[in-house]
């Protein structure tokens, strides 16, 4: 090897190495940040019957005149991810039979507990047809847009010898201390830049919720959901949006899906 080449070699090592203490001393240095949902002490059992964890996200049992039931956590999705994961899950009924399904999936120290959406629905069977940014008007603590994302699910099955095309509305969004957006890139850049500015590890959660929609009455589920929503939200998020007039008046640099308090 040339005595140039040896250089290089040494360079690239020297540079690895300082890589490597740098990574060790964030990791050494790095605190997990607060979550933007509330957690509460209470027992979480998986569909087996088997203590799965002590803390739950708190949803609220009641929304408006719906009711609701705290099912089971299914046991594949406890095997799938990381131990330290939070959740929180509630089947919520209206009074005219109508169901809307709400999930939270909260991280703690291992950022696996979440993932891109786009790669877990397919997983399950279920098509994405459509996909865009709404807003939801939030009041409490104080008036502010929620953005989210809202895609168009669709699964065939069979139903007495016939092909039926099953659709439902998913809207969901990321919330974490003072932080939310509906985007997952956005998310994943200030985690990182978290980890880098702060050593701080963001608790972030990924929050959803479903409800069947018949073809054409997508606007009319929309607008329940939202309705829904805007009730429920205060009830379990800490995070909020920047008030309306601040977000007027706030530069673009955040993107339009994205709420960052200073």
């Amino acid at each position: 090897m040339s005595r140039a080449g040896k250089a290089a070699l040494i360079a690239a090592l020297l540079l690895l190495g300082v890589g490597a203490l740098l990574l060790q001393q964030i990791h050494h240095l790095q605190k997990l940040g607060k979550p933007g949902v509330k957690v509460v002490s209470r027992e979480m059992y998986d569909d087996q019957g088997v203590l799965r964890g002590t803390n739950v996200v708190d949803l609220p049992a009641e929304v408006l005149d719906w009711k609701s039931v705290a099912p089971p956590i299914s046991t594949q999705v406890v095997k799938w991810l990381p131990q330290d994961t939070v959740y929180g899950q509630r089947l919520y009924s209206a009074p005219d039979g109508v169901q809307m399904q709400m999930n939270v999936v909260l991280m703690g120290t291992d950022r696996t507990s979440i993932h891109k959406p786009e790669y877990c629905l397919p997983s399950q069977g279920v098509a994405i047809e459509s996909r865009e940014t709404r807003f939801i008007p939030i009041r409490s603590p104080h008036p502010y847009s929620l953005p989210v994302t809202v895609f168009t699910l669709a699964r065939e099955f069979q139903w007495e010898g016939k092909k039926v095309r099953d659709r439902a509305l998913y809207v969901f969004w990321f919330v974490a201390d003072n932080e939310i957006t509906a985007d997952h890139w956005e998310r994943m850049r200030w985690m990182a830049g978290g980890l880098l500015t702060r050593f701080t590890l963001e608790r972030w959660a990924y929050v959803s919720c479903v409800m069947a929609s018949p073809p054409g009455k997508e606007e009319a589920t929309f607008a329940r959901m939202s309705a829904f929503l805007e009730e429920a939200v205060p009830k379990f998020q800490l995070a909020t949006g920047l008030r309306r007039a601040e977000a007027a008046a706030a530069p673009a640099a955040a993107g339009p899906l994205a709420h960052r308090s200073p």
